[in-house]
Formats: C-alpha cells, sequence, structure tokens
C-alpha cells in the first residue's frame, strides 16, 4: 500500500478499522489489516470520514463584503440590489483571486467538492469566465462544479436565457433558475418549464432557487417536480431552499412531499442563510423559514445543506466550514434525535455527493481517496465541537493538516488539559 490509516472510526459507527490506499484509491477497508504501507498513519479512533461536499454556493460573490458597500438591513432584497450595484463593478482578476482564496479555505476545512451558482445576466458573462478558469486551477485539489443562474430571472431579465444557452456551451455544468424571482407566478410556471426542457435536451442537471420566499403561495416546487417527472429527469433536478414549505398549510405539504418524493427530486436547505434572511416581515413569533427538513427525509427524498455564502452581500459571516452549516441545520430542523444528528453530518456529505453525481466518492474499495481525518470520535462530536481537520487527503496524498484543540487549565486539583471530548 502507498498509505495505511490505521484504527480510525468510520461515520457509520464501525470502529478499529484500518484503510489502505494505493495509486490515489481506496484498496481495502479492513480491520487488523496485514498489509504494510509506505506511510502509516494512526488515527487513534479519530472520525475518518470522505470529504464534505457543499451543494450550494455562490462562488463569483464570496468575500466581497464591504463592496460596494455593506448590506445595512441584512435582507435578501437589500443584498440582491447590492449585487446588482456591484456586478458592473467586478474585475475578472480579482474575482479569480476571492474565489481561489476561498478555495483554499475549502479545502483546509475538508471541503473538496463545491458546487457553485454562477450569476449569467450580466452580458459579458465575466463571472463565467472567471469561475471556468478557477475551477480549471483547483482540478487537483477541488471539484468545481458551476450552475448557470439567472440572478434577475430567465424571462424576467432581458437576454438572460440566451446567456445561460452560451453560458452552458462554454463548459457550465448545470441549469439554474429562479421562478419565484419571475414577474407573475405564471411567468415563474413558464420559467421552470423552458428551463427544464432545456436540460433535457443537452442531457444537463437542473438546480434552481425555488420558492426562496415566506409566501405559502410560492408553489414552484410543485411545478419543477412535475417537470421532472414530465421529461424523464429523475434524480438530476434539485430544488433549493424551497423555504416556502415552512409557512404552508400542513394538508397542502402532505400532498406537495410525496409528489417530490416520487419525482425523484432532491432538496437543498442553506441553514446559514435560510435562518437569517427568512422570516424578516414578521414580529412575533417569527418564522424559522427553512424547508421542512426532517418531514421530507422521512419521504426520503434526499436533503443536502449548502453553506450558500461566506462573506458576500447578504451575509457577513462564513468560513467555509460545513460543520457549522450542520450543526445550524440541526438546531434550526430540530434534529436532535440520535439518528437525526447523524443525518445532519450525512447532509454536508455522502447526500450532496450523490446530488452532484460526483463519481467514486464514498469509503468503499475503488473509492478515491479523498479523505478527512477529524479531531472527533463520531459524526455527531464532529458537528458538536466544529472538529479540527487533523488531516485532509485528495487522491491519497495529504493537502491540508490542523492540530486538534486543547486547551491548558491552571486549576488546583484538575487535569493540566481539556479536549472538550466526551470519554469513550
Amino acid at each position: 500500500m502507498d498509505l495505511v490509516i490505521r484504527n480510525a472510526t468510520l461515520p457509520d459507527g464501525s470502529r478499529g478499522i484500518d484503510i489502505g490506499v494505493k495509486n490515489g484509491r481506496i484498496a481495502a477497508v479492513e480491520t487488523r489489516m496485514a498489509a504494510q504501507g509506505a506511510r502509516e498513519i494512526d488515527a487513534n479512533g479519530d472520525l475518518v470520514s470522505p470529504p464534505f461536499v457543499d451543494a450550494h454556493f455562490h462562488m463569483d460573490s464570496t468575500l466581497s463584503y464591504g463592496l460596494p458597500r455593506v448590506n445595512r438591513s441584512g435582507t435578501l432584497l437589500e443584498g440582491i440590489r447590492l449585487w446588482g450595484e456591484l456586478k458592473p463593478q467586478l474585475a475578472q482578476d480579482a474575482l479569480v483571486e476571492r474565489a481561489l482564496r476561498y478555495c483554499d479555505w475549502a479545502v483546509a476545512r475538508g471541503l473538496l467538492a463545491i458546487r457553485t451558482h454562477v450569476d449569467i445576466c450580466d452580458d459579458r458573462l465575466l463571472a463565467v469566465e472567471a469561475l471556468l478558469e478557477v475551477r480549471k486551477q483547483v482540478a487537483p485539489y477541488l471539484d468545481l462544479q458551476l450552475v448557470a443562474f439567472p440572478q434577475d430571472g430567465v424571462l424576467r431579465s432581458p437576454g438572460a436565457f440566451d446567456n445561460l444557452k452560451r453560458a452552458i456551451a462554454m463548459g457550465v455544468d448545470v441549469v439554474g433558475g429562479i421562478p419565484h424571482f419571475e414577474r407573475t407566478m405564471a411567468d415563474g410556471a413558464e420559467s421552470v418549464r423552458l428551463l427544464c426542457e432545456f436540460a433535457a435536451s443537452q442531457g444537463l442537471r437542473v438546480d434552481m432557487h425555488c420558492d426562496e420566499t415566506d409566501d405559502p403561495m410560492s408553489r414552484h416546487i410543485e411545478t419543477l417536480a412535475s417537470e421532472t417527472q414530465r421529461l424523464g429527469l429523475q434524480g438530476l433536478v434539485a430544488g433549493s431552499h424551497l423555504t416556502s414549505m415552512h409557512s404552508m398549510d400542513n394538508y397542502y405539504a402532505s400532498k406537495l412531499i410525496p409528489l417530490i418524493a416520487e419525482s425523484g427530486v432532491a432538496a437543498i436547505a442553506n441553514p446559514l442563510i435560510n435562518i437569517t434572511l427568512q422570516g424578516r416581515h414578521d414580529s412575533y413569533p417569527k418564522r424559522r423559514g427553512m424547508t421542512r427538513v426532517p418531514e421530507l427525509l422521512a419521504a426520503g427524498v434526499d436533503v443536502a445543506f449548502g453553506h450558500d455564502c461566506v462573506l458576500d452581500p447578504w451575509y457577513g459571516m462564513g468560513s467555509g466550514d460545513m460543520l457549522e452549516v450542520a450543526h445550524m441545520g440541526l438546531h434550526v430542523a430540530q434534529m436532535t434525535g440520535v439518528e437525526a444528528m447523524h443525518q445532519c453530518f450525512l447532509a454536508v456529505t455522502e447526500t450532496p455527493a450523490r446530488i452532484l453525481g460526483l463519481e467514486g466518492y464514498g469509503l468503499q474499495p475503488g473509492c478515491h481517496a479523498d479523505l478527512v481525518l477529524l479531531d472527533a470520535g463520531s459524526t455527531v462530536e464532529a458537528i458538536r465541537l466544529r472538529a479540527p481537520r487533523k488531516l485532509v487527503l485528495r487522491r491519497g496524498v495529504v493537502v491540508a493538516e490542523a492540530p486538534g484543540v486543547q486547551a491548558t487549565l491552571h486549576l488546583p486539583g484538575r487535569p493540566a488539559s481539556t479536549d472538550f471530548r466526551m470519554a469513550q
């Protein structure tokens, strides 16, 4: 073996596992492996996971916080207006540099695959060109999937559909949309039909910002599920945000959720952003805004969590940590049962990898040796501690490492240090 990781704990709870790596792929996963490695790493019982995956991000705007001004209200609509002010001032070199810097953060966090939406409503397609360059540069260490996103509405913004087609021809991977931002409900439904038909004709995946609103009558996810079935796109479509489901009456939701499950449409919630941008028109009680994650999971729908924004016109926080996303999702969705907490870990690892269609992802023999060694003994502990990534491996090669967390104590009669871990 090129590398053997000894005594690992896996996300499914298996302990004392050895992982053998050969030629950049996992060659064996077993207890007390006889084979030796040119390099051996003792995990000491810590958690080894496949890498984190962000199913929903906006890399064209990341790290632009304060340009050209700060979002004073912190609202979604001011963020959209602010992005509209910033777009004409964007410089390609600066956009590339900000995106590359964020990718550095991502790798350090064990985040090795990102689906990012890129605004195509600028006729220059400057952001598209920039992120295509970024995708090429980061390919050795990070999978970057691009979504052609008509931020201002594919029907509402003149030339947006032509721009979207140009972006796809340039190499963008996925068809995006934002039906709730079109001028009318009818236009929103028409945009879903138009974009899904185009995706089907090109054999492409679809990922739409869908019903990112508190309005319970925003029901474009129903149209998206129906078009997915009509066009045979099952397993290739995701609805992102779906926050209107939080405000829908239970009777309608009881009809809608089975339709989503039958259509094979995945759901991508963005806990950090949904909890801060939704419910802004409420006094008290305030709605959380996040979609119905436990109910969707119970119906068999794939549900992933995305980071959405980091230091941009919509969100002045964030550091590329998908465990922070899972931590917020766990709390907002009240997923504090043992299995539910584990599902929150899967929502930032295995489930988004499936939604993105990542090849060779996982911990089985034959998968890419893309691995993260965390300073935690379980998936739940990893979320609780937002555990440091002690080692991050890409194709069996260490690409990032960080020390575990330990505090020195000066307390009479107490231990000299503490690491915040549960005693095993």
